[in-house]
């Protein structure tokens, strides 16, 4: 059977249910269970799922826990160059436009590394939990660009194990500019997970589609109790 030319998730808008959880940060981070699993859309592709993301949300933010297995070697990760380096990306837009092809300011490109904030060697010898590198980063083409979130702001730990890491993270409500789930309970959203080893990992439409620069590509997250 010949390859189709287009992926299979380019022919269908995708909307996933994110679940309200009051307390989205503990001493354990997000820690999300089963219950804020997102669906895994690779799969309508035929490609086995390497990564399983959760999202939860409250007025306070948005919570993501990623789980990696299947690796065999550490994780890349060069914080000069975090567009580049394994870990989970995610793009948010929180007025879930989808009938443009570039960003506007109310769109978010954030990356989060599986690697210890501030120093260049990741500790994937230990299973203990530690905070990890976040950042915002600019949207190629971008009509507009959100305004600039506190470094502090952003928070992530990650914990190794035996094949790869979970990650979790938190992005506060005032590092997304117009997030008001009241009135727009609706977010553009994607997330890739990037690995020099196991691949590329997304939720709409991945690459060679330009989803990193361009919103119509991106599925929605519906903020639901």
């Amino acid at each position: 059977m010949s390859k189709p030319l287009l992926p299979a998730r380019f022919l269908f808008r995708f909307a996933a249910p994110c679940m309200y959880r009051k307390k989205l940060w503990t001493a354990k981070g997000a820690d999300l269970d089963e219950t804020f699993r997102l669906a895994g859309l690779t799969e309508l592709e035929g490609r086995d799922a390497w990564a399983d993301l959760r999202a939860a949300w409250s007025e306070a933010g948005l919570a993501f826990t990623a789980i990696v297995h299947g690796k065999r070697r550490p994780p890349w990760c060069d914080q000069s160059l975090p567009e580049q380096s394994d870990g989970l990306h995610l793009w948010i837009d929180t007025r879930d436009v989808h009938n443009v092809h570039r960003a506007g300011r109310f769109c978010h490109r954030f990356a989060f590394l599986p690697e210890k904030k501030g120093d260049k060697a990741s500790e994937t010898g230990s299973a203990k939990r530690f905070p990890a590198f976040s950042c915002l980063l600019p949207i190629n083409r971008a009509k507009g660009q959100p305004r600039s979130a506190s470094p502090d702001s952003l928070q992530a730990s990650c914990k190794m194990h035996g094949d790869g890491y979970i990650l979790d993270v938190l992005i506060p409500a005032e590092a997304l500019a117009g997030f008001d789930p009241a009135e727009h309970p609706r977010l553009g959203f994607t997330y890739a997970a990037i690995d020099r080893e196991l691949g590329e990992q997304t939720f709409s439409v991945g690459g060679p589609m330009p989803y990193q620069e361009d919103p119509s590509l991106w599925a929605t997250l519906e903020l639901v109790r």
